[in-house]
């Protein structure tokens, strides 16, 4: 059906099932479809040499933060070349759960393809590492309900060691699948934890507002606002409280932006307490603490 609407419309024709598309692989099933990219994963592997490396178990160092200090490398136009080519790797390397398991990873070395240095360097071979042992992870698809978006946000503090910028970082679920996902670090120092996880809300809704778009191009129109989910109680009453005061004055236009998608009922920003769901929140929240390692106290 969506292929004779598309056809009507633009000049295309049918070449079967989808079986391989700029790399990345697509398999049925009963269960639904499995995207992979574990070809591309090895090309990786070999372009630096580390076919026969021992595989690693985690992506990134919880303990450290990468600074610019350190040797250079040797070449550092490899280390960009490798880094670029993780980037596009990171588009179907949600795993097995569902989470985007070397998204936050990449983000971390992409800051510094500029400069590289040894411990991005090392870093970047951890996450080379970690590909050995997961070329089986890919991204899985299953038939559900699209009645709504489903997302969840969190953000780091001041967690960049030269820049002290936060981290913030977004998941967005259509139904029971996961369709989008981010981390990046934002553009502006936050002077509290509640404005660095507001600013993170701002991204996800802005995300959400384009989702509901696409969607209806594709004549599947939603039928329900967008629940956006933050562990942040200040961050939530910001959203929906309209008095301006000074301490919201430097989060103005993200104040406004977000303010006015709840108003028009679009979107709805909920407080997420472990508490509700302990099956969800070991799922859907823990993706996020591996998404942005982050230590949840």
């Amino acid at each position: 059906m969506v292929i004779s609407k598309l056809s009507s419309d633009f000049p295309m024709s049918d070449l079967g099932p989808l079986s391989f598309f700029l790399g990345i692989a697509v398999s049925r099933s009963k269960s639904g479809l499995f995207l992979s990219q574990s070809a591309f994963a090895q090309e990786i592997l070999a372009r630096a040499d580390i076919v026969s490396c021992n595989p690693c178990s985690t992506q990134a160092d919880t303990k450290t933060k990468l600074a610019v200090d350190g040797e250079p490398v040797s070449d550092p136009t490899l280390y960009r070349s490798l880094v670029g080519a993780l980037q596009y790797l990171t588009f179907t390397r949600p795993d097995n759960r569902t989470m985007p398991d070397i998204a936050y990873a990449v983000q971390q070395v992409c800051l510094f393809m500029h400069d590289p240095r040894l411990p991005h360097l090392n870093a970047l071979k951890r996450i080379l590492r970690y590909l050995k042992g997961t070329l089986s992870h890919g991204l899985h698809i299953k038939a559900s309900a699209i009645d709504r978006l489903v997302a969840y946000s969190d953000a780091d503090w001041v967690g960049c060691p030269n820049t002290r910028r936060s981290t913030s970082g977004f998941c967005v679920y259509l139904g029971d699948n996961l369709v989008s996902w981010s981390s990046k670090r934002q553009h502006v120092v936050s002077r509290s934890s509640a404005e660095a996880e507001y600013r993170g809300i701002a991204n996800v809704v802005a995300e959400a507002a384009w989702l509901p778009n696409l969607l209806l191009e594709l004549s599947c129109p939603l039928s329900r606002a967008t629940v956006i989910f933050c562990d942040n109680v200040s961050a939530m009453y910001l959203a929906s409280n309209p008095v301006q005061h000074q301490r919201t004055k430097h989060v103005e236009i993200d104040l406004h932006f977000v303010r006015e998608r709840v108003a028009i009922g679009h979107v709805r920003v909920c407080m997420f307490h472990p508490l509700i769901s302990m099956q969800i929140f070991l799922q859907r929240v823990y993706l996020l603490v591996c998404f942005l390692i982050l230590e949840i106290v």
